[in-house]
């Protein structure tokens, strides 16, 4: 069995509640997803893994090894942990009903490698990370294998049709997918390609609250709209846009986790803030995929719809040449005015 198949299987058994082996450098761990885990009735274990962002939410900053301050953490109680308690610890909208948690000490983690990689595979399988030690696992796994997996390389053209469009007549549309990634990334070709233009392009990362449901909490649904207008009208003046619709919700955590975001976000907390609640990455879009797709569709110079310098410079890291950065930025509205603010004053956006 191939690497990347083996990957796809683990995900697939995170999100049933099964145990996954994960190996790397330095060893391997037994795991058992705390948030949709599956143990017999009294199973409990005497260690649990989280993300250094959630250890420091509860206050288990010092408890980091200092060479590795980003690294998963290793943390072991007075009482062992069964599903209910790991949960607890995992999950910040269960804060308020297990205020006192604790005291916990963290323990080294020789296995490091396959650590960083599982609380991975939980962002992609789209639950919680942390994870229980010790379960019996249905499915062994590499850091390895989770390299190969994400390789953009393995992102290939599966089908392309006529796709009119209400801003314009004359558009494409261009389906990507690898062979063990059950995401399929689109994209949209407005207008006529030409070697002597440079295309418009924008990267949207699918948001099905903002894009389909109209959701006033973020500025994504008007965002896909005016870029779409932007090339329908580029398309008339001659030249041609793209663009890239990538499925990674919620900045690559997920559909599930935004709403819990959301949910912290309702009790105060910035866009930043809760993520790093949750023990999730503020920013997990996959870049290099943009970049792969780019390469499939056009060669030569692009002009980049953004207002986040750091696409920019993701992208340019990936070898593909920026001519401008054309800015796109809208009106805010009384819902999502903070979110914004915290796109530019924590993001670096250009707001």
């Amino acid at each position: 069995m191939s690497g990347t198949r083996r990957v796809a299987q683990a995900l697939d058994a995170l999100r049933h509640g099964w145990a996954i082996r994960v190996k790397g450098r330095g060893g391997a761990l037994d795991l058992l997803p705390a948030e949709t885990g599956y143990a017999e009735p009294g199973w409990q274990s005497p260690r649990l893994l989280i993300s250094a962002a959630r250890a420091a939410t509860l206050k288990l900053a010092n408890q980091r090894e200092a060479a590795e301050p980003h690294a998963p953490v290793l943390i072991r109680g007075a009482e062992p942990f069964d599903l209910a308690l790991s949960r607890a610890i995992a999950d910040p909208a269960l804060d308020l009903q297990w205020p006192f948690k604790g005291p916990f000490v963290a323990e080294h983690i020789a296995a490091l490698e396959a650590a960083t990689a599982a609380l991975e595979l939980a962002r992609l399988a789209g639950i919680l990370p942390a994870f229980l030690l010790d379960g019996e696992p249905s499915v062994t796994v590499s850091a390895a294998d989770l390299a190969a997996w994400k390789d953009p390389a393995l992102l290939t053209v599966q089908s392309r049709a006529r796709l009119p469009l209400e801003v314009l007549d004359e558009a494409e549309i261009v389906a990507f997918r690898s062979p063990d990634d059950m995401r399929e990334h689109v994209a949209l070709i407005l207008g006529r390609q030409s070697s002597e233009r440079s295309p418009l392009v924008r990267l949207h990362s699918e948001c099905l609250t903002g894009d389909v449901l109209g959701s006033l909490k973020c500025d994504c649904g008007p965002q896909l709209d005016a870029a779409l207008a932007g090339m329908a009208e580029e398309a008339h003046a001659g030249g041609w846009g793209v663009l890239l619709y990538l499925r990674q919700e919620g900045r690559g955590i997920g559909l599930i986790n935004k709403l819990r975001a959301y949910q912290l976000q309702d009790q105060g907390f910035d866009t930043v803030e809760a993520n790093e609640r949750l023990g999730l990455p503020v920013e997990a879009r996959d870049f290099p995929v943009a970049a792969r797709m780019l390469r499939l569709l056009c060669s030569g110079p692009i002009r980049l719809m953004t207002n986040n310098p750091a696409k920019v410079a993701a992208l340019e890291a990936e070898g593909v040449t920026i001519a401008e950065r054309v800015p796109h930025s809208l009106p805010a509205n009384q819902h999502n005015r903070r979110y914004l603010a915290t796109k530019r004053d924590r993001a670096g956006h250009l707001l």
